[in-house]
Order: structure tokens, then sequence, then C-alpha cells
């Protein structure tokens, strides 16, 4: 009765799952060459979040026409340059 169970940190230890990948830093952002259709900017996006790459650009599609076409186009060429390849 006064002792303490020993196997509770076995037991811990076995059913210790996997980190996720953003917390040990395999999940990057990168330029799809799988689904590219100009520089694979909103693949990359669409891999990096799990959606369907062609939903990504429509919705940068539509907020880029919101917003003036400008901003978009000048962000898109950013992430160009920043975003590596994969």
């Amino acid at each position: 009765m006064t002792s303490a169970p020993t196997n509770l940190s076995r037991r811990h230890d076995a059913h210790h799952h996997k980190p996720h990948p953003t917390m040990t830093g395999t999940k990057r952002l990168r330029r799809s060459s799988a689904s590219k259709m100009i520089a694979g900017i909103c693949g990359g996006i669409a891999e990096y979040l799990d959606l369907d790459p062609t939903i990504v650009r429509c919705v940068y599609a539509v907020l880029s026409v919101f917003t003036g076409v400008f901003p978009g186009v000048l962000l898109y060429v950013i992430l160009i340059a920043v975003v590596p390849t994969d």
C-alpha cells in the first residue's frame, strides 16, 4: 500500500506519440513542381495546408482581384523569390 506503482512511466513511454511535423521542423513551405501552373506557389501552399491546389488558386485569384490586383501580383513575385522549390 505504501509503494507507488512503477509501471506507470513504462506505460506512458509505450503510448508516446510521434511529434507533429511542424513541431520537428520537417514540414516546410516549398514551391511545388508536381502541382505547378506558373511557379508552383499556390500548389506549394496547398501541399503545406493539405488542401486542393484548385481551391488555393481560386481563393488567391479572388483575393487578388478584390485587393486591386497589384498587391496579389507583388506578393506572388516576392514568394517566387523567397520560397524554395521542392
